[in-house]
């Protein structure tokens, strides 16, 4: 067994001791940092055009990751998608969502570093996170873009990178899969691993916090303190219990 395959049989259970630990450790004992420490206050006009870029194409990034690494190519076969009309799809919704994903975290960065108050409440920890993230979302789009060219398309990711995705969840790692990938997908998924490591300990936490709780809180009224101007505190009068 070489080296290589050995690093990629232990890296992600390694990985995900980190994430759990940290998460266990954060929310333990940094549960008023558990946030994203919202500068919306200081500027929103690229706000409101970077987040949604990078939020909306970060998710469809996601269902395409689950879709290619948990979803077996026999799967998709047996429903008639052909392996070309695969890989066509994921090239356009991949190329699409990535380069969303890399313009909306540009602005973000870009608002970060010209905005003199929200610049001043960047951490050391915020620049090292926005680094790693820009580096493994142009890794992603790299090997989706690579993957298009004839030399890419002579490896297809579903008979080695998806395996070995499959395999740590079943704690059958079957490191010598990744190994046998081309070095761009090696380049993607080690930083992909040092993107988990640091994400409980970064403002990316907040991730893991659904907000299930919105969907049922009460509604909240608000109303003039005083009644028909007479002086009358909305307080002060009985009212009747609901939501």
């Amino acid at each position: 067994m070489s080296g290589w395959e050995i690093f990629w049989d232990v890296a992600p259970y390694v990985t995900l001791a980190v994430v759990a630990v940290g998460i266990w450790w954060r929310y333990r004992y940094d549960k008023f940092g558990w946030t994203t420490r919202s500068s919306q206050l200081y500027e929103s006009r690229l706000l409101r055009i970077g987040s949604p870029m990078f939020h909306f194409g970060i998710l469809v990034v996601i269902v395409g990751h689950i879709i290619g690494l948990v979803i077996p190519e026999s799967w998709t076969s047996a429903v008639g998608l052909s392996d070309h009309a695969y890989h066509v799809q994921a090239l356009v919704l991949g190329a699409i969502a990535g380069v969303t994903t890399l313009t909306g975290i540009a602005l973000l960065v870009f608002r970060r570093r010209t905005t003199g108050p929200v610049f001043l409440a960047t951490t050391v920890n915020d620049k090292v996170m926005y680094l790693v993230l820009v580096m493994a979302i142009v890794a992603g789009l790299a090997c989706t873009l690579i993957g298009a060219t004839p030399v890419g398309a002579e490896h297809d990711y579903r008979q080695t990178v998806s395996p070995w995705f499959r395999s740590i969840w079943i704690l059958q790692p079957r490191g010598d899969l990744m190994a046998a990938a081309p070095l761009w997908f090696h380049i993607h998924v080690i930083i992909a691993l040092v993107l988990f490591c640091l994400w409980p300990f970064t403002r990316l936490v907040h991730v893991f916090s659904a907000p299930i709780g919105y969907l049922f809180r009460p509604y909240i009224v608000y109303r003039s303190r005083d009644v028909a101007g007479k002086g009358e505190l909305v307080g002060s009068q009985p009212h009747r219990r609901g939501w």
